[in-house]
């Protein structure tokens, strides 16, 4: 019985790289195995299991930041944000890439979707970048590497799944992540200063001239109003978490009230946006809970056939050690990262290896951190990376996949670097929480 959950395991897999839907693989052939291996009285478990997972409060943030994400991008504010930082930096040699950077940043710390923001800056500052003379490489590596800081800069999607599935507290790994998150946007900077000093013609700094007619009248109110806002609305979801005044889900709430106001005080507020926005995020939250759905029932019947007892065992008679079996997961998930999406390598892989690291006596909010930003990496490798393809789809006319493999590579290896580096060093992640 044990062997034949692999089976079902391995057999997933296939169909979801044949193409298959997700949320019904997961579903559909779990439910196969269990009627023809357990029988149908074994599916009496199965509604209270569904119905455990639907009205699990955490998830309610889901929807919410969706929401947030969404709006914020009908909003305008990346526009008014890259072009302000664009000029705060425009003295300085690869001025423009280190703005794109640092409003990545902000710009996950406000909607924590990685597609949107990809799309947003790539529309935006790719055509600018080429323009004013940048390596097609750099530019577009450095786009998709800080569309992606979604993923580990909370409030992230990715973090609110995570800490569902691996039973901890969002609020904990919404602190544990933000010490990483900054300093891995240190290490982007860190490296587009080194190769701006190194070719220096292939990131050049903002014309004089332009400099000048924006930092004449009203420079400082559009300072203001440019980071105010969306500083506002980080620090009311953010900082309310963190102070412990309002729950993750709680926060989520703020911040798709705040995004809407936002929304309006931009002038680009309308039914026909609101209506887009709410058809957008329920699309994508329906996605997202089908897909739980079909995870739940596969977790059920997968321990149900002993999978997850048969794996501890197995593990253990191989004599790994904590460290190595880590190895071995990040392996797993930096490679299904290549073929599958994040939603689905968190429901399918995570819920398996859970059960592992508790035997191990693994700190899970650790845990938590390393697979998010193992997944933010598998987001930028070639040749399956998501965030390559979407930047290609809204890249200009003469940008080829070849620049966009060649621009990422370095940002990869940073990610990897720094992946290990918390791994050797798990103090970077409770610097803001209790261990």
């Amino acid at each position: 019985m044990e062997v034949i959950a692999i089976v079902l395991f391995i057999s997933i897999f296939i169909l979801i790289l044949s193409g298959y839907p997700v949320a019904f693989t997961l579903g559909g052939l779990s439910i196969l195995f269990g009627l023809i291996f357990l029988g149908p009285e074994f599916f009496n478990f199965l509604p209270s299991r569904i119905m455990g997972t639907m009205t699990n409060v955490v998830l309610l943030a889901v929807p919410l930041f969706i929401f947030m994400g969404i709006m914020l991008e009908k909003s305008g504010l990346a526009e008014s944000l890259l072009e302000t930082m664009a000029m705060l930096f425009g003295t300085v040699k690869g001025g423009l890439a280190i703005s794109v950077v640092i409003v990545g940043a902000l710009l996950a710390a406000s909607t924590g979707i990685v597609g949107a923001t990809v799309i947003t800056m790539g529309l935006i500052s790719l055509p600018t970048m080429l323009k004013r003379g940048y390596s097609t490489e750099l530019a577009t590596g450095t786009i998709a590497a800080s569309g992606t800081l979604g993923q580990i800069i909370p409030p992230s999607v990715v973090l609110v799944l995570l800490g569902s599935v691996l039973n901890v507290s969002v609020g904990d790994l919404f602190a544990a992540a933000l010490i990483p998150g900054v300093l891995l946007v240190a290490c982007y900077i860190i490296y587009i200063i080194i190769y701006s000093l190194l070719y220096p013609e292939q990131a050049p700094s903002m014309p004089a001239k332009e400099i000048k007619e924006f930092r004449g009248k009203g420079f400082v109110m559009r300072v203001i109003k440019a980071f105010f806002l969306p500083l506002i609305l980080i620090i009311a979801v953010l900082g309310s978490i963190l102070a412990g005044i309002a729950s993750p889900t709680e926060a989520s709430a703020i911040g798709a009230l705040g995004a809407t106001l936002l929304t309006l005080i931009q002038g680009r507020f309308s039914w026909s946006v609101l209506k887009e926005v709410m058809q957008e995020t329920t699309h994508l939250t329906t996605m997202v809970f089908i897909i739980l759905i079909g995870a739940t029932t596969f977790a059920l019947v997968f321990r149900g056939m002993g999978g997850d007892d048969y794996l501890i065992d197995l593990i253990e008679g191989a004599n790994l050690s904590p460290m190595a079996f880590l190895f071995l997961v990040m392996v797993i998930v930096f490679i299904a990262g290549f073929f599958i999406d994040f939603i689905e390598i968190i429901f399918i892989i995570v819920p398996v290896v859970a059960p592992i690291f508790v035997n191990y006596e693994m700190n899970l909010v650790w845990i938590g951190i390393l697979l998010a930003l193992n997944l933010q990496t598998s987001f930028l490798s070639p040749p399956f990376g998501f965030s390559l393809f979407y930047l290609k789809g809204v890249a200009p006319e003469g940008v080829t996949t070849q620049h966009l493999y060649k621009g990422i590579i370095p940002f990869v290896l940073i990610q990897i670097v720094f992946l290990v580096a918390v791994i050797l060093y798990p103090e970077i992640v409770f610097l803001l929480i209790d261990n």
